[in-house]
């Protein structure tokens, strides 16, 4: 397995990419209704500050999970999207959701 203190597993991985639970919930939003305004994220997301929404969009872009698109209206329109990358995680939701149903 190597280094124990350099050994870093797949979830730990996977951790560091999605984020901490509001990135769950951004993907959550964008995966099953797609493209979203932050406005609309941010009253799609109870509990949410617009400070840890603008954060955890930036690291979710940063970890291409997320595509952000600036449309050249006044004031300046800006959306959210999953990129392939983010897509790909959904069967992840989907078993959250039945693990949820199972077990809750």
């Amino acid at each position: 397995m190597g280094n124990p203190e350099i050994y870093e597993c797949e979830i730990e991985k996977s951790l560091r990419i999605i984020g901490g639970k509001w990135s769950f919930l951004v993907i959550r939003e964008l995966f099953f209704h797609g493209t979203k305004r932050f406005t609309e994220l941010k009253s799609a997301i109870h509990g949410i500050s617009s400070k840890s929404l603008t954060e955890t969009l930036r690291h979710l872009e940063e970890n291409q999970v997320v595509i952000r698109s600036i449309h050249a209206t006044v004031p300046p329109t800006v959306e959210y999207r999953l990129t392939a990358k983010g897509e790909a995680f959904s069967g992840i939701l989907l078993e959250m959701k039945k693990w949820v149903r199972d077990w809750a």
